[in-house]
């Protein structure tokens, strides 16, 4: 009886569950429309979180989001997929009238060798993965325009820590392009986001970002790809920093656009859906908060100017959900207790967001 007693007002003492609804449909108000982010909800599991979000990116004047949708965490080895958390992020977000760019990757246990990380996806499965890319996009019609196949391929480390070959790459794509498009014909495949670095051949590490667009031309891979996913970050350069095929700066998708030209392939759009800069005070790549905020508006004005062939920039990255106490905290906009950054500010002003009631 006591123990019952205990349990009825332990429950009475709990708060109510929170209810979130979608709410009404939103549109997204900006002056600079080429404005993203990448807002790694991937592991929030509060939905009242992940609409704060939301509303704080459309809010700030990002028609964009780029967000990354982990295979791993969704399907069993029985074939079932968990749809619950995806459903809460893409619905939410098209209620905010966001477009999304959703990045596709880490492979279950059940599709890898044992003892092998999460990365790690070898001809075997590709298959099985391409069913999965399939089902998101039949799923997600109307509400998702944009799949990323993988993450930085031309880093071993994004490869299963192996060798990583543009070839293997692109027989990948060549699996899942046709199965996406007989299950979503208007569903737009982003290859990539290829990583900057400068590793030349051989390197344990990866492959210089250039040549491995190169090699990926010559593999085939013009046919099986919509659009070039690319990741650009100024590091300690000014957005407008002349690009070098030797230095790692934001120009430096340039560089990358000049391979496709190069390749016949300059019809194609380039997504930016990692760049930015950070601020931490001790990271010898890191700028000032001030530098910081004035290379990020640099380099939206000087994208929309002079890169006609650039559909999108998406910061990195709004928020997370907790701190990773490193670094990495520092190029977030938000707070996970969404606290905005001044640079938060910078940007909803730029978009034409901070008038009183937007």
């Amino acid at each position: 009886m006591r123990l019952l007693l205990f349990v009825i007002l332990l429950r009475l003492l709990l708060p109510a569950p929170i209810l979130v609804t979608i709410g009404p449909q939103q549109t997204v108000r900006s002056d600079h429309p080429i404005t993203g982010v990448h807002t790694r909800l991937t592991d929030e599991v509060e939905e009242w979180k992940i609409k704060r979000t939301l509303e704080l990116v459309r809010e700030m004047g990002s028609p964009w989001i780029v967000e990354f949708f982990p295979w791993a965490y969704y399907q069993g080895s029985d074939g079932d997929i968990a749809w619950q958390h995806p459903d809460q992020v893409i619905n939410h977000a098209h209620a905010q009238g966001l477009t999304v760019v959703a990045r596709l990757g880490l492979t279950p246990d059940w599709a890898r060798p044992p003892d092998t990380p999460l990365t790690y996806l070898d001809d075997e499965a590709y298959e099985d993965f391409a069913a999965f890319a399939a089902a998101f996009a039949e799923r997600y019609k109307g509400k998702v325009g944009y799949l990323v196949i993988g993450n930085e391929p031309n880093l071993s480390y994004e490869w299963g820590y192996r060798p990583t070959t543009a070839e293997d790459y692109v027989n990948l794509l060549k699996v899942v392009y046709p199965a996406v498009k007989e299950s979503n014909p208007d569903m737009q495949i982003l290859a990539g986001a290829l990583a900057p670095t400068l590793e030349p051949e051989g390197s344990p590490w990866g492959l210089n970002d250039l040549q491995y667009l190169a090699d990926m031309y010559e593999a085939g891979a013009a046919a099986f790809f919509d659009g070039l996913a690319v990741h650009a970050y100024g590091l300690t350069f000014p957005a407008e920093a002349e690009p070098d095929p030797d230095i790692l700066n934001f120009r430096r998708i340039e560089l990358v656009r000049e391979v496709m030209v190069e390749a016949g392939d300059g019809d194609k759009s380039i997504f930016v859906t990692e760049t930015g800069w950070n601020d931490h005070p001790r990271w010898t790549m890191a700028v000032s908060p001030g530098q910081r905020i004035q290379y990020t508006l640099d380099a939206l004005r000087y994208a929309e100017e002079n890169w006609p062939f650039v559909e999108m920039l998406a910061l990195w990255a709004f928020r997370y959900p907790a701190p990773t106490k490193s670094y990495m905290d520092y190029f977030t906009l938000v707070t996970p207790e969404f606290v905005t950054k001044p640079i938060y500010d910078a940007i909803k002003g730029y978009t034409g967001n901070d008038a009183e009631g937007i």
